[in-house]
């Protein structure tokens, strides 16, 4: 029963922590690297990792499930009527579709390559993430979400494929990528986590059959399923604070983060 319920704690902790660390710039994948090399508590099934995103999945539907809804409603119907007063949601759902097929097609092609789940290398890559944060921490934009253009879709997509290296945060590398080329935070923001949908819902229903095959499944489905909820409950939380802390402008704060962490990883691992 003890060692039962050590079980339960170490998988809510991880489902915790992706959670939390999904939506801010700090990078999820990294942490649970981290957390595996210094506390021995991660977990090399894949299928658990993308159980727990797909619960950050739902958090971002059900805090942007506006927007989601008014993209579909007007998109379809500009494909039906070709009203100019829906044209501009037509578009940008057409550039969050191209701005998801670089990590797609990288991540199908290259992911044994990328995901090198090596503490140093994440210690480096945090490193990297907190230079790109302290970057573009004054920047603000004028480009609204009809503004965006093929170029901008495809910089910030090759942003997203770059994030699939641990360490390398996605939010953060797509937010460094719209900010970067003009765009106003809070579409950088909505635009990051917008274009995060797609891949992570490809990525969960690629994995059912991991999943399904899961040795571990019938063990461990009392953890799996906690996992799963606390991440859906933590990634909401920290999703909404992060988005008063962009609306501040307060960027600056995870970029001393990665920073601290990046350098204490290289030191003492």
């Amino acid at each position: 029963m003890e060692l039962d319920l050590i079980i339960l704690l170490k998988y809510l902790f991880l489902g915790a922590l992706q959670g939390i660390t999904e939506p801010i710039p700090i990078s999820s994948s990294g942490h649970l690297v981290l957390a595996q090399h210094f506390m021995g508590i991660g977990t090399d099934n894949l299928s658990f990792e993308l159980l727990v995103n797909a619960g950050s999945l739902i958090a971002v539907l059900l805090i942007y499930k506006e927007d989601i809804l008014r993209l579909a409603k007007n998109g379809i119907s500009f494909a039906f009527t070709r009203q100019e007063e829906y044209k501009k949601d037509f578009r940008f759902i057409m550039y969050l579709i191209l701005a998801t097929i670089p990590a797609g097609v990288i991540g199908v092609l290259l992911a044994d390559k990328i995901s090198v789940k090596n503490v140093y290398v994440t210690g480096a890559t945090l490193i990297i993430t907190g230079i790109a944060l302290f970057l573009i921490r004054n920047l603000r934009g004028r480009k609204r979400d009809g503004d965006i253009g093929i170029k901008d879709a495809l910089i910030v997509g090759f942003a997203q494929a770059v994030a699939l290296v641990p360490g390398i945060s996605r939010s953060g590398a797509t937010i460094v990528a719209a900010m970067g080329i003009g765009m106003r935070p809070a579409t950088a923001l909505r635009f990051s986590f917008l274009m995060f949908i797609p891949v992570s819902v490809g990525g969960t229903l690629l994995s059912l059959t991991d999943l399904i095959n899961d040795e571990n499944l019938g063990e461990l489905l009392l953890p799996y399923m906690a996992a799963f909820f606390i991440s859906i409950v933590t990634s909401y939380i920290s999703l909404k604070w992060f988005m008063n802390i962009m609306a501040k402008g307060n960027l600056i704060y995870f970029s001393i983060y990665c920073f601290i962490v990046g350098t204490a990883v290289l030191i003492f691992a």
